[in-house]
C-alpha cells in the first residue's frame, strides 16, 4: 500500500515539474539586504545634496544681504555703522561669524569666528557656486575645548555698478547638516539590519534545499577534472537542475567512452598522434606538410635465424618486451613510434610535435637503446638465454609528414628521401652500431655534444654518390650521465610492473 502511494507520488512529480525559476524567485528576498543598502546610499546622497543646497542658498542669501546693507556704508566710509551691522548679524542664532573686507582685502568690520587667511587665498580655495557666490569649508577650534568644529563660509563681492567695493563673508556651523545626515543614516541602518536578520533566517531554510544539488554538481565536476569519468549523480529532480544533472551524467558517460577510445587507440598508434587525431576529428583528411625532422630505424640483428629456433609465442614475447623498452626510451626523448615492421621499429623526432632539438634527441635515444640492450643482455646471459643485439640508422632532413593512404584507411607517417636514407643506413650498420651521415655529424648543434668516428663511405641503392657515414659511440658529459639515469628509471619501472 505504501509502495503504491510512493509510486503514485513519483508519477505526479514526473508529470508536474516545479521549475527552479519559482524557487529562485523566493531567494530574491535575500536581495532585500543589498537593496536596502543601495536605497540607503541613494537616500543619504540625495539628502546630503538637498541639505547642502539649502545651506548654500541660505548662506549666499545672508551673505548677499550683508553685502547690500554694507554697500552704502563702505562708500560713505561709515565704519562705525558697518561694525554695528556686522555685530548684529553675528549675534544671530546659527551664524558663527561675519566679516566685511575692503576691495583690497582689508578687514573693515568683523564679529565671531573668521578665516585666518587673506582674501586672495580665500577666493582661491573657495568653491564657485556659479552666479551665487563662493563657499569655503574649513575648521575652527571649539571655545574651551580641544575639538575642531566643521564650518562653512560664504563670500560674495560687494558690487557698486561695475566696481567691487568690498567683500562680505558669513560663517555657519555644519553641525545641523551632520546631525540630519546621522539621523537619516541611523534610520536606514536599523531598517537594513532588520531586513538582513529576516533574510538570514529565510535563506537558511531555502539554502539547505537549493544548494545541495549545486554542491553535488561541484563535487562531480571535481571528480571529472581529476579523471574519474565513472562518477555519476544519482539524485533525481523534476526541475531545471534535474535536467542539468541528466546532462552532466550524459557528458560524463561520453567522456568515459572517449577516454576508453583514446586509451585503446593509443595502443595502436603513438600517443602524440592519437592525441592529435582525437583533437581534430572534424578535420581528418589525406595530405601532409613538409617538415624538418629526424628518422630512426632499429632492428634486431639475426632475427630471422633466432625466430626459427624459438617457439612463436616466445618470439612474440621477445619482440613485445624490446619494443616496450624502445617505446619508453622514445618517450623520454620526445620521439614518436611511427610503426613496427616485423623486428624493426621506425621512430620519428620533430613530428607531429615540433622539437627544435630533434636531431640530438634522436641520437640520445639511440645511445640509450644500445646501452639498455647491453644491460638486458647481461641479465639474459645470466638466465642462459641468447643475447639480443640491435643495429640503428639515423638521418635528418626534409620529410613529408601527414595522413597517407586512402580516404577509408589512412595512417599518419613520414616519407621522403631522408626517411629512405635512414632505413638504408640501419641495414648497413652492424651489431650494436649507430650509423649516421656526415651531414648530421657536422650539424652545429650536434658535433660538440657527441662522440663519433668516421666509418666509411657506402654506396646505397638509389643514391648516385657514396654516402659518408659515422658511427656514434657515446655522448659527451653531462648528457651521458643523464642517459644512465634514464636507464635506471626505465628498468625500475619495468621490474616493478
Amino acid at each position: 500500500m505504501i509502495l503504491s502511494k510512493l509510486q503514485q507520488f513519483r508519477q505526479k512529480r514526473v508529470l508536474k515539474q516545479f521549475p527552479i525559476a519559482y524557487k529562485l524567485a523566493i531567494i530574491i528576498t535575500m536581495l532585500i539586504s543589498s537593496g536596502m543598502i543601495l536605497l540607503g546610499l541613494v537616500i543619504v546622497s540625495n539628502q546630503t545634496q538637498l541639505l547642502r543646497g539649502q545651506m548654500t542658498d541660505f548662506g549666499q542669501t545672508v551673505a548677499g544681504q550683508l553685502a547690500n546693507s554694507s554697500k552704502e556704508l563702505i562708500l560713505s566710509d561709515d565704519v562705525l555703522s558697518l561694525m554695528v551691522s556686522v555685530k548684529n548679524l553675528g549675534a544671530h542664532k546659527g551664524i558663527l561669524g561675519a566679516v566685511v573686507y575692503s576691495e583690497k582685502g582689508k578687514k573693515l568690520a568683523s564679529a565671531g569666528v573668521m578665516p585666518k587667511i587673506d582674501i586672495i587665498s580665500l577666493y582661491a580655495q573657495s568653491k564657485n557656486n556659479q552666479s551665487k557666490g563662493y563657499s569655503f569649508e574649513w575648521q575652527t577650534a571649539v571655545p574651551n575645548s580641544q575639538e575642531q568644529l566643521n564650518v562653512i563660509s560664504f563670500i560674495t563681492p560687494i558690487r557698486f555698478q561695475d566696481l567691487i567695493a568690498g567683500h562680505a563673508l558669513v560663517t555657519f556651523s555644519k553641525a545641523s547638516l551632520s546631525r540630519s545626515l546621522n539621523e537619516t543614516v541611523n534610520a536606514i541602518i536599523a531598517a537594513t539590519i532588520f531586513m538582513i536578520i529576516l533574510g538570514i533566517f529565510t535563506a537558511y531554510a531555502l539554502g539547505q534545499r537549493l544548494s545541495r544539488p549545486i554542491h553535488n554538481l561541484l563535487d562531480a565536476s571535481k571528480a571529472i577534472d581529476n579523471g574519474d569519468y565513472s562518477y555519476r549523480i544519482h539524485e533525481r529532480r523534476n526541475d531545471e537542475i534535474g535536467s542539468l544533472i541528466d546532462g552532466f551524467n550524459s557528458m560524463a558517460k561520453g567522456l568515459l567512452e572517449k577516454s576508453q577510445v583514446e586509451n585503446a587507440f593509443s595502443r595502436f598508434v603513438s600517443t602524440n598522434v592519437a592525441k592529435q587525431i582525437m583533437d581534430n576529428l572534424d578535420s581528418i583528411q589525406l595530405g601532409g606538410q613538409h617538415v624538418h625532422a629526424t628518422a630512426l630505424f632499429a632492428d634486431i640483428v639475426g632475427f630471422t635465424s633466432m625466430s626459427e629456433k624459438l617457439p612463436p609465442r616466445e618470439v612474440a614475447t621477445l619482440l613485445n618486451e624490446y619494443f616496450t623498452y624502445i617505446s619508453m626510451a622514445c618517450e623520454l626523448y620526445n620521439g614518436t613510434i611511427d610503426k613496427y615492421m616485423g623486428d624493426c621499429a621506425m621512430v620519428v623526432f620533430g613530428v607531429p610535435q615540433a622539437d627544435p632539438d630533434h636531431q640530438f634527441n634522436a641520437i640520445s635515444c639511440a645511445i640509450m637503446i644500445q646501452r639498455l640492450i647491453q644491460r638486458l643482455n647481461t641479465l639474459r646471459e645470466q638466465q642462459g638465454k641468447q643475447a639480443v643485439h640491435f643495429r640503428i640508422g639515423i638521418n635528418s632532413g626534409e620529410m613529408l609528414a601527414g595522413n597517407m593512404g586512402s580516404n577509408d584507411r589512412m595512417q599518419y607517417t613520414v616519407v621522403g628521401e631522408a626517411v629512405n636514407l635512414a632505413a638504408r643506413l640501419h641495414t648497413a650498420a652492424e651489431s650494436g652500431q649507430i650509423v649516421i651521415t656526415d651531414t648530421l655529424v657536422k650539424s652545429t648543434n650536434i658535433q660538440w655534444r657527441i662522440i663519433a668516428h668516421r666509418h666509411k663511405s657506402i654506396e646505397l641503392r638509389g643514391i648516385a654518390e657514396p654516402v659518408t657515414t659515422y658511427i656514434v659511440t657515446d655522448l659527451k658529459s653531462p648528457y651521458t650521465e643523464q642517459i644512465d639515469q634514464h636507464i635506471t628509471t626505465v628498468l625500475a619501472k619495468k621490474f616493478v610492473a
